[in-house]
């Protein structure tokens, strides 16, 4: 391997430009070559970031062939991440992709055996575990301060006028929106999903041609039950993009609102009606967490390319994310609990 990570960028949408933002800051990557079906896209991107003499083209196979990357960065459309990956994985490249891992279970465990296979790492971006709160939250669970966790609920309410592709999405909200959510649900709660029952539908006066509104209740390993409410055809009153979340624990509970705001109570003493409570005191960024969104995940990714280690989101651990996802599709279809395991 040189000195460099050498790497190749498929996809130039609008998501590669913050992905070679990132990229551009990290010194131990140098970007060798830009792939999209439409060449215009590729040259566009190499215009705007100086990219003087880096190859383009239009073909990932022959991208690989003519300049022997280290990795791919895969910024393609869902449908196309596992034939992207796959490629990439069974020439030798490690794969850090877009999210979701895949467009179905089938192809989400397609993904995995080839990483597995090659010996190189597939990881995917999910940015929203390199943010500084949910870190503190996710420590201050850690410390005790409510107890083992017993019930963890979330709120996703957001009027998002997009026009274009997602208007005419089905699954609109669990299949572009739900995956941060789910993946946010598994890190607060170090917990996996077991089961779930999902209920879709299209409330009045919704600018989505199919169901933008979800309730899912998700049975979790550790007897830890989680709610996920939404919606992206809800006026007024929006929660953040990372939800309104309650974590209550068996000696108290903690209150996020997906920002800066971390407050809890847990019982100070059990005597009448109800118990005593005191107030938790939130904890403050720590130089270990893992933050910087995309650049950190980014940088988390080259450096367990160098070092041969593992990277938080890599593939085996986040389909487990993806089968949340398709867990709550399924049971909205069928009108029943659906076994994450049967999926």
């Amino acid at each position: 391997m040189s000195e460099k990570l050498r790497a190749v960028l498929v996809g130039c949408g609008g998501m590669s430009g913050a992905w070679l933002k990132a990229a551009e800051q990290i010194e131990a990557v140098e970007i060798v070559g830009l792939v999209d079906l439409m060449p215009a896209n590729a040259e566009k991107r190499r215009e705007e970031f100086g990219l003087d003499g880096v190859r383009t083209g239009t073909d990932l196979v022959e991208m690989l062939e003519a300049e022997t990357p280290d990795v791919v960065f895969d910024c393609t459309v869902p449908e196309a991440h596992t034939q992207t990956a796959v490629t990439a994985l069974g020439r030798g490249c490690h794969v850090l992709g877009e999210k979701p891992l895949s467009d179905s279970m089938d192809n989400a465990r397609r993904a995995v055996a080839a990483a597995e296979q090659a010996q190189r790492i597939y990881a995917v971006i999910q940015n929203r575990r390199y943010d500084p709160n949910i870190r503190r939250l996710r420590r201050l669970l850690d410390s005790g301060a409510v107890g083992p966790l017993t019930t963890a609920n979330s709120d996703f309410y957001i009027g998002a006028h997009f026009g274009g592709f997602r208007d005419r999405m089905e699954h609109v909200l669990l299949l572009d929106m739900a995956i941060h959510t789910f993946d946010a649900a598994r890190l607060i709660t170090g917990a996996d999903p077991v089961s779930v029952y999902c209920r879709e539908w299209n409330p009045a006066a919704s600018w989505y041609d199919h169901d933008a509104s979800a309730v899912a209740v998700f049975e979790m390993s550790g007897d830890v039950v989680y709610t996920y409410r939404g919606s992206w055809c809800a006026e007024g009153m929006h929660t953040t993009w990372e939800c309104d979340w309650r974590l209550i624990g068996q000696r108290g509970t903690l209150l996020w609102d997906g920002g800066e705001d971390i407050r809890g109570e847990a019982v100070k003493k059990v005597e009448g009606f109800q118990s005593e409570k005191q107030a938790i005191e939130p904890l403050g960024p720590e130089s270990g967490d893992r933050v910087g969104g995309h650049l950190g995940l980014m940088r988390e990714f080259v450096e367990c390319v160098s070092n041969g280690q593992q990277p938080e989101t890599h593939c085996a651990d986040n389909i487990k994310s993806l089968s949340m996802v398709f867990g709550a599709i399924e049971s909205a279809k069928r009108g029943v609990p659906v076994a994450i395991a049967d999926l």
